[in-house]
């Protein structure tokens, strides 16, 4: 695999697969009562394999967690808790860490401040194109420094960004012998982390092993506690009927669940952890040209919707409609939505935009049809082709001629990225636990240049968000609010539904990150 990763595959990476960051938002915890099972090994499914275990890479981000530490990490309230680093303060365009002393790689070398700086420095090297590192760090330019003597690592940002803590201080340090051969991170690990990558398989499983006299995890955890395994075993199980036959046998310990399979897992005396997430983020097209260009066009048809309806369809069941872009749990998580999606009558604000029907055919305007091509892919979820089609059978009804096209996954980041030729997507929220996350994807550039592929441009949004990045860290979350709340009223995106995944386990406890992960120091195994 190479390890830069081209446009086309980081757009899928951050937006399609719904990437979750290591260590990022609240955290959810597990619990059962039996006895502990002292060095044991547990064994973990995943719905995909792992081509890269490059913490860097677009692949190997999100397992990043067992095998290497960052600078901080963060506590079960949100707040930032101790990591490789003991004590940070912050500004807007600099951040310093002091690290803790006695940290040492897992080939036995110490880490120093200026091992933590050439990482960082790496890892933001636009030059390198590193697609799970870019999910992390800042999106300004920094340069970073260290003082070994007193061991700190400082960086200063080309331009004010309000995070630096929450983004520098999570992204996975990586030691300087897997950055002396980088290529050999894709299935071997050098990190700080409690535990180490010791077998892997194409397409799995994957084998890490605990690490002995590790005692700077989040918060001061340590690997001498006790019920910590001894091996974790990652076997990469696709069908999620399948992990819920192996969860209710024992066959695996822990393993997320999405969908109908969920129902069948209850009552079974299972321990949960519930993921928040929002289930069909919805773009529109606003390329000069398409539909959609017109705003009072995207307002009226996002007011024609019932969103109660499609929520229910969206998560199966009894649905609740989405509050705002990230889950619940994201920094700065609003309800926005009531307040600020349209509400004025669907065909009233269809004639005011010039919208007009003769003789039973669709809608139009100048002589062209209001035609939309409205795609999803259920590689995204299985509940999102029906709740596209609801969508569709809503927007016919009302005189739009509307094309429903069910794509595979890379048809649809296809369409989204390179030919352009949709006017309404419905797929997966990036699920950023930052609001900076989402500036890309609804500013900026269209690609290939950028990742605005939708070809947002909302000034009133631009403006908030320049005077958002000039707020250090939570202070601002108002100013990202009304930012996020301008896109909802002019009808530039639309978040269906407010969902639930749950990570189980069969005699397994364990906390979870935003986004689901699994923090390796909270798991343990129970008779």
């Amino acid at each position: 695999m190479s390890r830069r990763t081209p446009p086309v595959a980081l757009a899928a990476a951050l937006t399609a697969a719904s990437l979750a960051l290591t260590g990022c938002g609240g955290v959810a915890t597990s619990s059962t009562t039996t006895p502990l099972v002292e060095h044991g090994t547990v064994r973990i499914a995943e719905s995909s394999e792992t081509p890269s275990f490059d913490p860097y890479s677009a692949f190997g981000a999100s397992q990043s967690r067992y095998a290497y530490d960052s600078l901080v990490n963060l506590a079960p309230d949100g707040t930032v808790v101790s990591g490789l680093a003991s004590a940070w303060q912050a500004t807007t365009t600099t951040a310093t860490f002091t690290l803790r002393p006695g940290i040492s790689c897992s080939d036995g070398t110490p880490l120093t401040a200026s091992a933590v700086a050439r990482a960082l420095t790496y890892a933001g090297d636009p030059a390198h194109q590193l697609a799970g590192a870019r999910t992390v760090l800042p999106n300004v330019a920094f340069t970073a420094s260290a003082d070994d003597g007193a061991g700190t690592v400082s960086a200063t940002t080309a331009a004010p960004f309000p995070f630096l803590t929450r983004t520098l201080g999570l992204l996975p340090i990586v030691c300087p012998a897997g950055l002396d051969r980088p290529e050999a991170l894709e299935r071997t690990t050098r990190g700080t982390g409690p535990y180490v990558l010791t077998r892997y398989h194409p397409g799995g499983p994957y084998e890490f092993t605990v690490r002995a006299g590790y005692t700077w995890g989040p918060a001061g955890a340590t690997t001498a506690e006790p019920g910590l395994p001894a091996r974790i075993v990652l076997s990469v199980v696709p069908q999620a009927s399948t992990t819920a036959n192996l969860l209710l046998t024992g066959g695996v310990d822990i393993a997320s669940v999405n969908g109908p399979d969920r129902s069948r897992l209850d009552g079974h005396g299972l321990t949960t952890a519930d993921v928040p997430t929002v289930v069909g983020l919805t773009f529109f097209n606003q390329r000069p040209g398409r539909a959609l260009a017109d705003p009072a066009v995207r307002r009226a048809l996002v007011a024609a919707l019932d969103r109660q309806g499609l929520a229910n369809v969206a998560v199966g069941g009894t649905g609740r409609p989405a509050t705002d872009f990230g889950a619940e749990g994201a920094v700065c998580h609003a309800d926005l939505a009531t307040a600020n999606l349209p509400t004025r009558d669907a065909a009233d604000a269809l004639r005011a935009a010039g919208q007009t029907r003769g003789d039973g055919g669709p809608l139009g305007k100048d002589g062209h049809p209001l035609r939309l091509r409205l795609i999803t892919s259920p590689d995204l979820g299985p509940t999102l082709p029906p709740t596209a089609e609801l969508m569709a059978r809503t927007w016919t009804e009302l005189g739009a001629d509307v094309e429903l096209v069910t794509e595979s996954l890379p048809a649809l980041v296809n369409a989204m990225y390179q030919t352009a030729d949709f006017d309404v997507v419905v797929g997966s929220t990036p699920g950023f636990a930052l609001p900076v996350g989402f500036i890309p994807f609804f500013s900026g550039p269209t690609p290939a240049r950028g990742l605005n592929f939708a070809a947002v441009t909302n000034p009133a949004y631009d403006a908030l968000v320049a005077q958002a990045l000039r707020e250090p860290d939570t202070t601002g979350c108002g100013t990202w609010n009304r930012a996020a709340a301008a896109l909802l009223r002019s009808a530039d995106a639309l978040p269906i539904a407010d969902g639930r995944s749950t990570v189980y386990g069969y005699r397994a406890t364990f906390a979870t990150t935003f986004g689901g992960g699994l923090v390796p120091t909270s798991i343990r195994l129970h008779r």
